[in-house]
């Protein structure tokens, strides 16, 4: 007999999937793929942090099990920055867990808080994890249109009044994948309806240090109550160029952190120490780094903004993220997200995240990750360019091509 696995019957097939194969298949062949598909910061992480993952990776004691909540120091640091950036005050002992990342935290935390059949309210173009987070511990999403933060608290407003009623609602700005910004007159409103409602409130804000035109994004914890029913998931990762040293944390609420706690301590224990002591290196040290990095973003935004628009595709500027959220150009409307992807692999070399992999009101759109310097970014409009010369050739063979695939 064939063994069922329900929670994978769920996960419908991961869409990045069948691009990832496109330009490993092309990269096989020689080409050289200009691939903005993924959020990979390419920065090195800045020295300082490196040093002392050396320095604490070197006492013979390093090796030993760490603790799965994050060591005190890293959580006294990640209280600290909360303090500085947000004037939030956290209790390191009770408000505060180190997670493997930020998409673990989540993934975690939907574990912790979620019964069977429970009701998230979650945006829809998102980040995947916040929604199959949810889906592979058992509960069931109720998608809101997001292409706008308007949008998506009008659609809150009328999904709190559907039966069942939903247990939680996720939030996440700036937004991956559309870049947009909220300020906290948004977050009171959320607070308000989640308390209205007796909804618990998740928010993500893995972006919070990467901002261009306003002011710095503010924290949900900001809202006067908010810790009652809130907690907020960040990370290292883009802030410091960390991507892969896998530190993130979720702060707020005690008993949701205390709930994520006791997962956790069934499931790791925790990231490498000497990580975890780069990590507060990272939090407490120079932050000079951290400008640097956003400026980095920012002439990179410029460059393909301005870019892009001379070869024909026009890209909105993002606010925020390190990604821009681009409608698919014109001739490719009807063809939709994917198989404009596909082409611009195939035939400008030219990767794009096809927006319907973020959900379903994300078809019309692709994500462009400013994962590039600024002289790929140029041949990548030079390549764009002669992509759109010849969009009429290439839709013609792809209809032709259709039956056969």
């Amino acid at each position: 007999m064939t063994p069922d696995f329900p929670r994978i019957r769920r996960l419908p097939p991961y869409v990045f999937e069948e691009v990832n194969r496109l330009k490993a298949r092309l990269r096989s062949q020689g080409v050289d793929i200009i691939d903005f598909g993924m959020g990979n910061p390419d920065m090195p992480t800045p020295k300082h942090i490196v040093d002392k993952l050396i320095e604490t990776a070197r006492d013979p004691k390093s090796g030993r099990y760490s603790a799965s909540r994050g060591i005190l120091g890293l959580r006294r640091a990640m209280a600290g920055y909360y303090a500085r950036r947000f004037d939030v005050r956290l209790d390191p002992d009770s408000e505060v867990i180190a997670t493997l990342g930020s998409k673990e935290g989540f993934a975690n935390l939907a574990q912790a808080v979620t019964g069977p059949g429970d009701v998230i309210i979650c945006p829809d173009p998102a980040y995947p994890i916040h929604a199959y987070g949810f889906i592979i511990a058992g509960g069931v999403i109720r998608p809101l249109p997001a292409l706008s933060p308007e949008e998506y608290l009008s659609g809150i407003g009328r999904a709190v009044r559907e039966s069942p009623a939903p247990k939680v609602l996720v939030v996440s700005y700036p937004s991956n994948p559309t870049a947009q910004w909220v300020d906290l007159d948004f977050y009171r409103e959320v607070i308000a309806l989640a308390k209205r409602n007796d909804m618990l409130v998740l928010s993500d804000i893995a972006y919070s240090e990467i901002y261009f035109e306003n002011n710095p994004p503010p924290s949900i914890l900001q809202v006067e109550g908010a810790k009652d029913i809130a907690v907020e998931v960040n990370s290292l990762s883009k802030t410091y160029a960390m991507a892969g040293w896998r530190v993130g944390m979720v702060v707020g609420n005690a008993r949701m952190c205390a709930a994520l706690a006791r997962v956790k301590s069934y499931l790791d224990y925790g990231a490498f120490t000497p990580v975890q002591v780069a990590a507060v290196a990272a939090l407490n040290g120079p932050q000079e780094c951290v400008d640097e990095i956003r400026a980095t973003y920012k002439a990179r935004r410029d460059v393909l903004v301005t870019a892009m628009r001379r070869a024909g595709w026009d890209v909105p500027s993002p606010p925020a993220s390190m990604f821009a959220w681009a409608p698919v150009p014109e001739p490719f409307r009807e063809a939709g997200s994917m198989l404009f992807s596909k082409l611009l692999i195939e035939e400008a070399a030219v990767a794009v995240a096809p927006g319907v992999a973020f959900g379903a009101a994300g078809e019309g759109y692709v994500r462009i990750g400013l994962v590039e310097n600024e002289h790929r970014i140029r041949q990548a409009a030079r390549n764009v360019k002669r992509f759109l010369d010849q969009s009429g050739q290439l839709l013609s063979r792809a209809r032709e091509q259709a039956p056969a695939t």
